[in-house]
């Protein structure tokens, strides 16, 4: 969990607003460790969180929380943490054992155009146990508002789930945790690169991100520095929150430099680090 990035966004475990969807897009850089904040925010404020794994393995993010100072095994063990393991998952669907035919979540492997309806009701049969108090009736802890992370969505792109269906999948998802159990969404997409894309081209990443920017409230988006290369700052964070005011929108736009570090991340406003002029 990253200190500085909680005091840009005004929030913290104790403190934070429930109902957002938050996207976090990175192109030609690595956002993947702002996957790895809020999954350690959102498990330090106890919330039930559904986290699906689409790009590395649960010993990955698991090694990466613990030195955030979060243990993915406890709050797995706990049933705070429901993990969708990609890797793994996506394996015992093109060879079953056992009889089985696979998790059912990820039955858009044998057949993209069949959508991601399955994976849906997995995420919403994972966040649909009670929650609020410290102890249940059964004597098994409950949990705060339900939390989705997914990392990250351009994994079902290359695989041949369509834009349209990934845009679908996540306005049910912030329908359901957002707008119905007041949780929130966290979702990340790679873009590789800037994308010339025909008007009926609905199939890209680009495509996909715009859909995605105006479903989210806020968005925060990694990139490599304009000026290149530089040992000492990895890369900037534009960050933009959108909020409904009235009939109209409001949007504000704030741009910060980080770098990161072994056990956290540091964040500077654009201009005032030493190694960029």
């Amino acid at each position: 969990m990253f200190t500085e990035l909680n005091s840009i966004l005004n929030t913290s475990p104790d403190s934070f607003t429930q109902g957002d969807f938050i996207l976090v897009s990175g192109r030609q850089s690595d956002a993947s460790f702002l996957i790895h904040h809020f999954l350690s925010f959102y498990l330090r404020a106890r919330c039930k969180v559904c986290f699906l794994g689409l790009v590395q393995s649960f010993s990955h993010y698991s090694a990466v929380c613990q030195r955030l100072g979060v243990s993915l095994a406890q709050a797995k063990e706990k049933r705070q943490l429901v993990f969708l393991e990609g890797l793994q998952e996506g394996l015992s669907v093109f060879i079953p054992q056992d009889d089985t035919t696979g998790n059912k979540a990820l039955s858009f492997l044998r057949d993209p155009m069949v959508g991601l309806q399955n994976l849906y009701e997995f995420v919403r049969s994972s966040v649909s146990s009670p929650g609020g108090g410290e102890e249940g009736s059964d004597g098994s802890e409950q949990w705060g508002p339900p939390v989705l992370l997914v990392d990250d969505l351009s994994v079902l792109l290359s695989l041949g789930v369509s834009a349209r269906a990934v845009l679908d999948f996540s306005h049910y998802c912030r329908a359901s945790l957002c707008s119905q159990l007041q949780g929130n969404v966290v979702m990340l997409l790679h873009c590789e690169e800037e994308e010339e894309e025909d008007d009926g081209d609905d199939e890209g990443s680009e495509r996909l991100l715009k859909g995605l920017i105006h479903q989210c409230c806020l968005a925060l988006h990694v990139q490599g520095l304009p000026t290149g290369y530089c040992r000492d700052i990895h890369g900037q964070v534009e960050v933009c929150w959108r909020r409904r005011q009235g009939d109209g929108q409001h949007t504000q736009n704030k741009v910060f430099q980080y770098k990161v570090h072994d056990k956290g991340a540091s964040f500077f406003a654009r201009g005032t680090s030493s190694a960029v002029l």
